[in-house]
């Protein structure tokens, strides 16, 4: 098992350094959950969507959770403000699934939207903090970390990994992540209070490096010459200002 690898070494390096294993139910397995549990430091949190037993102790808060959309959109009304999307109740519990070694803390999320009830279930090592901060800031936190990774497989095809050999898949999968750093220092340090400010990488190389330009090249300076009618023209003006005004780094030629 990677992960049974991957630990002691980040344990090693980092020895009092909390860590915290966050994914959906597809790898909650108890395999999985009894070498996390053993681990000094280290918590975990596995996403369920549904669980018939589980399911059965949320009904009361699922019940009061139905209760909230009308008047909460009563308040919003007389207010004149927007309508709620959704009304969210959080409890825990403790619980002991038949092939797990030791019980575990259940987050209950009970959640009712427009489209319907959307109940989620969290399993983690964690007491603390609050359920609900428990479930949107340590567990939801983690879809940030996917849609990065989405973003780097959709835009720089980091899963084109066809090589014959491991190594040549790793680097592959080594360059398109060191090609993510472009767009993500354009996005932090040129691009804010601008339309691509939280764009995807994909949407960020798409207007700025496929241009049709006329390329002149002078002793002193390279001219772009863009046409008359490109989109983007005070945009890449902007961010050429930007990139101009930074200082290049030293080169010691001894």
């Amino acid at each position: 098992m990677l992960l049974a690898r991957l630990l002691p070494y980040w344990r090693q390096r980092w020895p009092d350094t909390p860590s915290l294993v966050r994914s959906d139910r597809h790898w909650a397995t108890p395999e999985v959950m009894d070498v996390i549990a053993h681990r000094r430091r280290t918590d975990v949190g596995f996403g369920f969507a549904g669980h018939p037993v589980w399911l059965r102790h949320a009904e009361p808060l699922r019940q009061a959770a139905r209760h909230l959309p009308q008047p909460r959109t009563a308040l919003a009304q007389a207010y004149g403000q927007r309508l709620p999307p959704r009304s969210r109740l959080y409890e825990e519990c403790d619980e002991a699934a038949a092939s797990w070694s030791r019980p575990w803390r259940v987050v209950l999320k009970a959640e009712v939207r427009s489209a319907g009830e959307n109940p989620r279930f969290v399993v983690t090592s964690l007491a603390a903090p609050p359920p609900q901060m428990r479930y949107e800031d340590l567990y939801g936190a983690r879809g940030h970390g996917e849609n990065a990774s989405k973003a780097v497989q959709g835009a720089l095809q980091s899963d084109r990994t066809s090589a014959t050999t491991c190594l040549a898949n790793a680097m592959r999968l080594l360059r398109a992540c060191a090609a993510s750093v472009l767009p993500h220092a354009l996005r932090t340090h040129t691009l804010p209070h601008t339309a691509l400010a939280h764009a995807q990488p994909s949407t960020v190389l798409l207007p700025l490096f496929k241009v049709a330009t006329q390329i002149k090249q002078y002793k002193d300076r390279i001219l772009l010459h863009l046409p008359s009618s490109c989109p983007v023209k005070a945009l890449l003006h902007r961010v050429t200002a930007l990139l101009s005004a930074v200082p290049l780094p030293l080169v010691h030629t001894s």
